[in-house]
């Protein structure tokens, strides 16, 4: 694969989609965000991503945490080689090196804002606020290497590669992710918000407390998928699913709709995003809630990464969790979790370990891993 020249592999069902030959790319910010997805839905094959910070443009959010991954709000790559193929390109995978790395937050630093977020919760101002920290690693390695690494050891049926050329040097997305944001299949729209995570089935089927935080999350994604959906046609075929992914277990739901006629992938995205999971609900408070609490901005994470397959109508956008962005010779890894008001700070900050930690000891990271990651 040539990282100069950008690629992208991405996952369809049981099958691998690989891309080449970039044809173009489209780069956006702020207000154009959303806009620019309707000019990428009108024609061929496109990888790529909205970064989470693309909601400034959807709700009056007051700005208040410098930019400083200078990434665009939104950047995705037309190919005009595009395959299907029922297994990956090999490659030759040494073992990753990502070294150690820095938190965005202590852990006394989380569990300050914990206690900050009860206090918003016992004030009646929100119900549930996603709570995450980024990682930062200094060292970058081979992006198909790395998404190699992920498939091994944590195969995830949103898994994707998306390295964007001399448009964007340097930059790449390798995600695991584990959730659906947005399945577009002609005017069917499907969303399956993951809230609830513990390290087996079990523990989680007798979490009263993750049902709770996954039907808020799900009557979050009902009412955004309602503005955009013919009336009517809004259901929830599956409520609270365990799936069982490597190392843990994720309680799942499934929203779907119905499009409108006159609704466009940009007002689809626009009107559901960022996604429902990792923000809390109600969304438009929980959004300035998180820009004034957390110390840096997420980027990539928590927004959506994916493919669009114009020509058949057909978009496949995951939650960009458990993903890594490659910028400027540097690594960022998130992880986070929605805290409701009985969450308790030590449980929360162990769940935001458990979730990275089977990808991290596969990149190489070395860190104090609390879990056996051999699972």
């Amino acid at each position: 694969m040539d990282a100069r020249q950008g690629y992208a592999v991405v996952r369809d069902g049981d099958r691998w989609i690989i891309a080449r030959r970039p044809a173009r790319v489209v780069t956006a910010r702020g207000a154009d965000t959303f806009a620019a997805l309707d000019d990428i839905a009108g024609d061929g094959f496109w990888v790529g991503f909205v970064a989470y910070d693309a909601g400034r443009a959807i709700e009056n959010i007051e700005p208040r945490i410098d930019d400083d991954l200078g990434l665009p709000d939104l950047a995705f790559v037309r190919f005009d080689e595009v395959r299907v193929a029922d297994e990956l390109p090999p490659a030759e995978v040494s073992s990753l090196d990502l070294g150690p790395g820095t938190s965005s937050l202590t852990r006394g630093e989380h569990a300050m804002l914990v206690a900050r977020i009860h206090e918003l919760l016992a004030a009646g101002e929100c119900y549930q606020v996603n709570l995450t920290r980024r990682l930062t690693f200094d060292a970058a390695p081979d992006p198909y290497a790395l998404f190699i690494a992920l498939t091994r050891c944590n195969p995830s049926p949103h898994a994707g590669v998306c390295v964007f050329g001399d448009a964007l040097p340097g930059v790449a997305v390798v995600s695991a992710s584990p959730e659906l944001f947005l399945r577009l299949d002609g005017r069917e729209v499907e969303t399956r918000p993951i809230k609830g995570t513990a390290a087996d089935a079990a523990t989680l089927r007798a979490s009263g407390k993750d049902r709770a935080e996954n039907l808020m999350i799900v009557d979050l994604a009902r009412n955004d998928l309602g503005r955009v959906c013919e009336f009517g046609s809004i259901n929830v075929p599956a409520l609270f699913a365990i799936e069982a992914h490597p190392g843990l277990a994720h309680l799942v739901s499934t929203v779907r709709g119905r499009l409108r006629p006159d609704v466009g992938l940009a007002e689809l995205v626009r009107a559901t995003f960022p996604p429902a999971s990792v923000t809390g609900a109600p969304k438009p408070r929980v959004l300035q809630v998180i820009e004034d609490l957390e110390p840096v901005r997420r980027g990539v994470y928590c927004g959506a990464f994916g493919w669009i397959d114009a020509a058949r109508r057909r978009v496949e956008l995951a939650v960009a969790i458990r993903t890594f962005a490659l910028a400027a010779g540097r690594t960022h890894f998130g992880v986070g979790g929605g805290i409701v008001a009985d969450s308790r700070a030590r449980d929360e900050w162990v769940e935001t370990e458990l979730k990275g930690a089977r990808l991290l000891h596969a990149a190489g990271a070395r860190a104090d891993l609390p879990v056996d990651v051999r699972r």
